[in-house]
């Protein structure tokens, strides 16, 4: 099994458990995270021992998303660098041969929430989080949500989520169509397994050309809207808005943070 600095892998019979393993950052992903998180997908489609997957974060954070804390070291073209690797992560959740569930044990924020809402199939804790709050930073939302949040809560609920960067606790989202199940805290690795060994017993072929069929018309969504969504949050990005809201932000995260 390969071994990664961002990630934590464990294997129960035919299913895979994929940790995002940065808790003392509440999992939010750096460029280098972000690799290990798309090549570890990627090689699930040559992984003959695996016939399930299951995503989900160390500690109290499912993944906080984008580090803001590492916005100086953007340079050049690495905001589009990275906005395309998570593009290309998008990409390879749709088109895996397995299944992947989202295990939602604490809080999925921006591209943490992008990055579940990819999943084929959500159980949440019930106090888990979830919301896309980019326009709080003074960013348009390029990784993909624009794309998943009206497909699943509807268009009008997509706009007021993306409009106004709320988040919502993991019963509205059930409700919403957001996530699959809203479960109690205890319970939702034993519910993840269930799901998990009932789709693992499953003939493989049948599973992976029913998850591919599903998800045609996601792919093409993605192909042809992502690069204009790019577009847009690099704009946003380069905006004297943006570096005016991180630090906003940071700061009430100090002063929240101090004893």
């Amino acid at each position: 099994m390969t071994t990664y600095q961002y990630l934590r892998l464990n294997r129960r019979r035919g299913v895979l458990y994929i940790s995002l393993n940065r808790p003392e950052k509440l999992n939010a992903v750096t460029m280098e995270m972000s690799r290990e998180i798309l090549a570890c997908v990627r090689s699930l489609s040559e992984d003959e021992t695996t016939r399930v997957a299951v995503l989900t974060g160390e500690g109290r954070a499912f993944c906080a998303g984008g580090d803001l804390s590492l916005e100086d070291s953007f340079t050049g073209d690495g905001f589009t660098r990275e906005l395309k690797l998570y593009a290309e992560t998008i990409l390879a959740i749709l088109s895996c041969p397995k299944p992947i569930i989202c295990e939602l044990k604490g809080d999925a924020v921006g591209w943490g929430a992008t990055l579940a809402l990819y999943c084929d199939i959500i159980i949440a804790d019930r106090t888990a989080r979830i919301g896309d709050p980019h326009v709080n930073v003074g960013l348009s939302t390029g990784d993909g949500a624009s794309v998943i949040w009206p497909q699943l809560a509807g268009y009008p609920r997509a706009r007021q989520m993306l409009l106004t960067g709320e988040l919502i606790n993991a019963e509205q989202a059930a409700h919403y169509g957001v996530v699959n199940e809203a479960v109690d805290g205890i319970a939702v690795r034993a519910r993840v397994d269930e799901i998990a060994d009932r789709i693992a017993s499953k003939p493989a072929l049948a599973i992976s050309m029913t998850k591919a069929s599903i998800n045609i018309p996601l792919q093409e969504l993605v192909r042809s809207n992502m690069d204009r969504y790019i577009e847009y949050e690099c704009a946003t990005q380069q905006h004297p808005d943006h570096p005016r809201a991180v630090k906003e932000f940071l700061d009430r995260r100090t002063t929240k943070n101090r004893p």
